[in-house]
């Protein structure tokens, strides 16, 4: 009863204290007729039996015919005892030929409703002429038996439609009037049965009586047959509905990889938010619009050119605005689908705020339909917590955080209130939800060709086979093959290169654990560069020695392992092979251009699951990904070297410039400080012009060394140009800089540089900083500042220095204080 909403609670336990209440105050003092009330006892508890579940109800009741012998015992007990009848009846219908057990406030509600409903019955049955005494006539009787069928049927069906609606959150006269109304003659047919029955039993004998049970069963079998077709017609609405709901959801997976976003992203979308809308009251019809307005929410951005989705960095006025067309390119694309519910308004208004400020019609408040409202928090919830080309995902606190912060601005309160508090629940059914990894379809007869190394398998393990049809794997092996093939020709990193190969391997092939190995032909060693799965994190430490272990063997050999041992890999790296719960792993080689560049592997917890197929494929698959994971490593090394200094390796301008950006826009978001240190090398054109570029060059290596160790992981020092270097400090404000401001020149001034063998000279620096938002607002405004006062740290390192050495060259003069528009200009193209 915990699971029922508040007003269900409610009525329910009105209906058992009303129910109780009547049975006390009319409990009968004694049993005029035991012999007859012990038949009609049995003869409900039995009549109860005989009942058909109603289709159209979501709560799973059933209705009987037990209600005509408890007409006949309304006429020959009398109301009284046909509520002990009654009672009976129901206990028997809640507890009997049941294919789940009723939950026992169930049982009770039934119970007392029945009660209720009998007692009403009779009351009816009386004030309209009626008597409890036989023999009597049908003619006499017709209108009280009317009467009493008539506040029968009302009393009982109401109750259980109200208990319905509330429970299911629906509005009760549509319940009452598809689940119940249509009954209302066989009430009447009951009753007048019962009036036959009962005028038969004072004449002729309790056995004559049975004949009155043929009507009644053919009333069963009636709306038993009528139940059965309604049954097969909602069966075949739900298989068309659900075909309808997964080509829509078929199209749009293919839209949303076009946006290089997971494929469950919208699946999560759409669990999320048809829980939200359920949980905030919406009609089901209505809630089938939320789920399929969240499929489609993001068709629009099939006019959004590409490289505006990918852009990692900010948007240009003109990109944001070709973005914001989205919505309503997508509503007017569903607007021409019949849908029986609303869809295109929710898409069209998805990005609308709830503070007026959002688009395309810059709606507010609660003129934004509820159903959008739900899609902008789940969408912007799951965007926080997804990986995508322009950020990183997020924690969950920290994503819970801004929702909370964009409460009441960009979202409606009271829905991300509701989410918040549901989203334990959301989670478990969008986990719930996800599909499972396809498995291969055929397995072949015969043993794997491709033999392993001695000592590499475990001998002892069985094949296991299954058999799929041919057709399908075909299938998935072209379309596997096609999007691999497509990939051949983007320009990803390797990890997102892998990640795209591996959810598409995992349709052909499966794993628990795949993982990328690359060769390093210097060290002769295959480092892991990426894993994903069961011990992935474990199995991204492994670097192993060519010609040891699984991969090892790969390598020398250039053939492939199948059901080979996992803990060969771990033993080979040092790790301990008997904690792992890989028990079969496929070894494949990578050869580009003929060159061996490295190995896919895939593990599985089960043993020797890998079959002649799976190499094949992978195999095959290898073929291709080794072109695709070359160039991604040929991309990758180049956007290295173009974000990086090759004098120091430390990041370069270009890099520092997207950096901070970045850390501006997130401190001036969430408020915080950001530093930065602006640093220049004292006297280094001493060095080179004594020693030469080469010994300076080397200087540089060293102190960039030193600056590096002295910061936080985090934190970035960057080679700015010659001899200057900048520390971005993310979180820390003017104190903190000044702490790491000293200690780095400590550091800088603790260094043994060795010019030339027994030559040693000192190496100093000097730091000026600058903290965001009290020293500027822009990176501009914060280098120049930095800047200044490192020059003024410079003259003060030099007077000190002449002070002790009165032979010191005179200190380089103060720049000014104030800041020209020139000195801004120059600090923002890098020359300061």
């Amino acid at each position: 009863m915990k699971d029922l909403p508040v007003a269900a609670r409610l009525f329910v336990g009105a209906v058992l204290a009303a129910g109780a209440l009547t049975l006390a105050l009319f409990w009968p003092r004694g049993i005029a007729h035991p012999v007859l009330f012990l038949f009609l006892l049995a003869c409900s508890s039995l009549a109860s039996a005989l009942k058909v579940s109603l289709p159209l109800a979501s709560s799973g009741s059933t209705m009987s015919v037990s209600y005509a012998v408890d007409f006949a015992a309304l006429l020959l007990l009398g109301a009284d005892e046909t509520m002990l009848v009654a009672a009976a009846s129901a206990f028997s219908q809640c507890t009997f030929r049941t294919q789940t057990r009723s939950a026992p406030y169930r049982t009770l509600f039934s119970m007392a409703s029945l009660v209720i409903t009998v007692k009403a019955a009779g009351w009816a049955y009386t004030l309209l002429g009626g008597t409890f005494a036989v023999p009597f006539t049908l003619f006499s009787i017709t209108k009280p038996l009317v009467g009493a069928a008539t506040t029968y049927f009302i009393f009982n069906t109401l109750f259980v439609a109200t208990a319905i609606g509330l429970s299911t959150r629906q509005a009760i006269p549509p319940v009452w009037n598809e689940n119940f109304l249509w009954s209302a003659p066989s009430y009447f047919v009951g009753a007048l049965a019962a009036a036959i029955a009962a005028s038969v039993i004072d004449r002729s004998g309790y056995w004559m009586a049975l004949l009155a049970a043929a009507p009644l069963y053919l009333t069963y079998r009636t709306y038993k047959v009528y139940m059965g077709r309604i049954q097969d017609q909602q069966r075949h609405v739900a298989q068309v509905s659900d075909l309808h709901l997964a080509t829509i959801e078929a199209l749009a997976l293919a839209i949303d990889a076009k946006d290089q976003t997971a494929q469950s992203h919208i699946r999560r979308v759409q669990v999320y938010a048809a829980g939200l809308a359920r949980a905030l009251g919406m009609p089901e019809t209505e809630i089938q619009g939320v789920k399929t307005a969240a499929l489609l929410h993001d068709i629009g951005k099939l006019a959004v050119p590409e490289h505006i989705l990918s852009k990692p960095g900010p948007l240009t006025q003109e990109e944001f605005q070709k973005i914001r067309i989205h919505p309503q390119v997508g509503a007017e694309i569903i607007s021409g689908v019949p849908f029986p519910y609303p869809v295109a308004p929710l898409i069209l208004s998805h990005h609308e705020r709830w503070d007026g400020k959002g688009y395309p019609a810059g709606l507010k408040g609660d003129e934004i339909p509820l159903g959008a409202r739900i899609l902008s928090v789940v969408d912007y919830f799951d965007a926080l917590m997804s990986e995508r080309p322009y950020h990183k995902a997020m924690s969950l606190d920290a994503a819970i955080g801004l929702l909370r912060q964009e409460s009441a601005k960009a979202l409606d309160p009271r829905v991300v209130q509701t989410f918040i508090a549901m989203y334990p629940t959301l989670a478990a059914d969008a986990d719930a939800s996800a599909e499972p990894s396809r498995k291969l379809t055929r397995v072949p007869t015969h043993a794997p060709t491709a033999a392993p190394a001695v000592g590499l398998v475990d001998e002892t393990s069985s094949a296991r086979t299954n058999v799929f049809q041919d057709i399908a794997l075909a299938h998935r092996e072209i379309y596997a093959l096609y999007e691999i093939a497509q990939a051949m020709g983007s320009s990803l990193g390797v990890s997102d290169t892998m990640a795209l190969i591996s959810s598409k391997l995992s349709n052909i092939v499966p794993f628990s654990c795949c993982a990328l190995f690359l060769y390093n032909d210097e060290a002769e060693t295959l480092r892991c560069r990426f894993a994903t799965g069961v011990e992935a994190e474990t199995i991204q430490q492994l670097t192993i020695r060519n010609g040891h272990g699984l991969t090892g063997w790969v390598a020398r050999n250039r053939r492939p392992l199948v059901n080979a041992r996992p803990s060969t890999d771990f033993e080979a790296a040092g790790f301990p092979a008997d904690r792992t719960s890989l028990h079969s792993a496929l070894v494949c080689p990578l050869l580009f251009n003929e060159r061996f560049i490295g190995t896919i592997s895939v593990y599985h917890t089960e043993p020797s699951i890998y079959t002649d197929d799976h190499r094949r494929l992978l195999d095959r698959i290898s073929e291709q990904a080794a072109a695709v994971i070359y160039n991604s490593i040929v991309f990758e090394q180049t956007q290295e070297d173009s974000l990086t200094d090759p004098l120091t390796g430390l990041p370069n301008t270009r890099f520092m410039f997207m950096h901070l950006t970045r850390e501006l826009a997130r401190a001036d978001r969430l408020k915080s400080e950001v530093s930065l240190l602006v640093m220049d090398l004292d006297n280094f054109k001493d060095i080179n012009d004594t020693f030469g570029h080469h010994v300076g060059d080397r200087a540089l290596r060293d102190v960039a060394a030193v600056l590096r160790t002295g910061i936080r992981p985090y934190d970035i020092c960057v080679r700015y140009a010659g001899d200057e270097f900048i520390v971005v400090l993310s979180g820390c404000g003017g104190e903190e800089a000044e702490r790491k401001r000293v200690e780095l020149q400590r550091a800088v001034d603790a260094m043994e540089f060795e010019a030339r063998p027994g030559k040693m000279l000192p190496l100093a620096i000097s730091i000026g900083a600058a903290v965001f938002p009290h020293d500027g607002d822009s990176y501009e405004t914060l280098l120049a500042n930095a800047d200044s006062r490192m020059y003024r740290d410079k003259t003060r390192r030099k007077r000190e220095a002449a002070g002790a050495n009165p032979h010191a060259e005179h200190a380089r003069p103060t720049p000014p204080e104030s800041l020209t528009d020139v000195d801004l200009r120059r600090a923002a193209t890098g020359v300061l």
